[in-house]
C-alpha cells in the first residue's frame, strides 16, 4: 500500500513536466536566429526528395508574395526616416576631415537601398524577370515619392541624389534586361507612376 501510494505521483508529475513543455517546444521556430533558421533550411534542402521540393515550393511563393506599394512604403519610410544629423555626424567624423555632408547623404541612402536594390538582383539571378521587375519598379516609385513627398530635413540635404540613385537603377537594371518589351513596360510605369522622372 506505501510503495503505491508513494510511486502514483510520479506518473502524473511525469505527464505535467511533458506537457509543460509542448507549448514552448511548438513554439521554437519563433525563438531561432535567422542564421539558425537558413541552416534548418539548407539542411532540410540537402535531404533532397519531397521536402526539399516543399522547401522550395515555398521559397518561390514567398518570393513571389511582395506588394509593389507597400515595397514602395517601405523604401519611402527607410530614407524618410534617416536624420539629418547622421549626414553632419559622418561627415565630422571621417578620416580626412574632407567628407562633406552631401559626400555623407550619398553614402547613407546608399546603404539604406543597397538591401532591395540587392533583391532585385537575387530575383535576376532566380531567374524571375517578372517579379525583379516588379520589385525594382517598386523601388523606383519609392524613391520617387521620397524625392518629392518627403517633408525631411534630411531630403533637402540630400537635393538630386534620389533622382541619381534610381537611375543607375534602372540602367542597371537594363543592362541584365536588354529585351524591348520589358524596357517598354518600364518605361510605361515610371512615365505613370514616376512622371517627373520620365527621362530617366
Amino acid at each position: 500500500m506505501c510503495r503505491r501510494a508513494a510511486l502514483s505521483p510520479l506518473p502524473c508529475f511525469y505527464a505535467a513536466g511533458r506537457a509543460s513543455l509542448g507549448p514552448r517546444m511548438s513554439d521554437v521556430i519563433g525563438k531561432l536566429t535567422a542564421e539558425q533558421a537558413l541552416e534548418i533550411v539548407e539542411r532540410l534542402c540537402r535531404k533532397g526528395g519531397d521536402i526539399r521540393d516543399a522547401v522550395v515550393a515555398e521559397a518561390i511563393n514567398l518570393l513571389t508574395e511582395f506588394n509593389l506599394e507597400e515595397t514602395a512604403d517601405e523604401i519611402f519610410d527607410a530614407l524618410d526616416l534617416i536624420d539629418v544629423q547622421d549626414c553632419f555626424d559622418q561627415a565630422d567624423s571621417s578620416r580626412d576631415g574632407d567628407t562633406s555632408p552631401r559626400e555623407a547623404a550619398l553614402d547613407i541612402i546608399e546603404e539604406e537601398l543597397q538591401p532591395f536594390c540587392d533583391q532585385v538582383e537575387r530575383y535576376h539571378e532566380l531567374g524571375m524577370r517578372e517579379q525583379e521587375a516588379t520589385y525594382c519598379m517598386a523601388v523606383i516609385l519609392g524613391i520617387y515619392r521620397f524625392a518629392h513627398e518627403s517633408k525631411s530635413e534630411f531630403k533637402k540635404l540630400a537635393a538630386d541624389i534620389p533622382a541619381h540613385g534610381a537611375g543607375n537603377l534602372i540602367e542597371d537594371w537594363r543592362t541584365r534586361n536588354p529585351e524591348q518589351a520589358g524596357i517598354d513596360a518600364m518605361s510605361a510605369f515610371i512615365r505613370e507612376r514616376c512622371p517627373k522622372w520620365a527621362s530617366l
